[in-house]
């Protein structure tokens, strides 16, 4: 039997298993539902991740890639005299109303690293690398409140369904920076 060279196969994996948490949370998620999702042998997710946890990481890093494509995109923080609290409740409201199933599959797998010890470290660096870009507006400790409320402010539209005010993120933002 020839191997089948196919390149995309690890991000497939990837894709898969993002969709099936995405559709059935963190409990649906085996290495069998993944490799049917990404139409693979079962053997090929167990070769690209030994374990669910190994999954997990590779979904979280890049569902993490979607906050940061929002950041990105905006550029605000290179203007001179940006207003942060402005320009950080804009970055919410616009990934709030995106894909709505990708901040939820975003969070779901943040918050699993409360149970999942091996996602602890990719939900830390991704806080990590937010409080690093606004410490270049702000000291440290105001930069790591910034990203504590911001997550909080995300939280809660999303658990309670509430619609997003950015002008309520604006003013809670900047009297943390006061």
């Amino acid at each position: 039997m020839t191997r089948r060279y196919d390149p995309e196969r690890r991000q497939r994996i990837i894709d898969a298993a993002i969709r099936v948490v995405g559709a059935h949370g963190i409990g649906g998620l085996s290495h069998r539902t993944v490799a049917a999702e990404a139409d693979v042998p079962l053997g090929s997710t167990t070769y690209h991740f030994k374990t669910l946890d190994d999954l997990l990481v590779a979904a979280l890093r890049q569902a993490n890639e979607g906050f940061a494509k929002v950041i990105a995109s905006r550029g605000g923080l290179e203007a001179p005299g940006t207003d942060l609290a402005a320009e950080l409740a804009g970055w919410m409201g616009e990934w709030l109303a995106g894909d709505r199933t990708g901040v939820e599959l975003e969070y779901e797998l943040y918050l699993a690293a409360l149970r999942r010890p091996a996602l602890r470290p990719v939900a830390a660096e991704w806080a990590g690398a937010l409080a690093a870009l606004l410490s270049r507006h702000t000291d440290p400790v105001t930069a790591r409140a910034l990203v504590a409320l911001m997550d909080g402010i995300c939280l809660q539209v999303l658990l309670t369904e509430v619609p997003y005010d950015e002008e309520y993120a604006r003013e809670v933002l900047s009297r943390v920076l006061r």
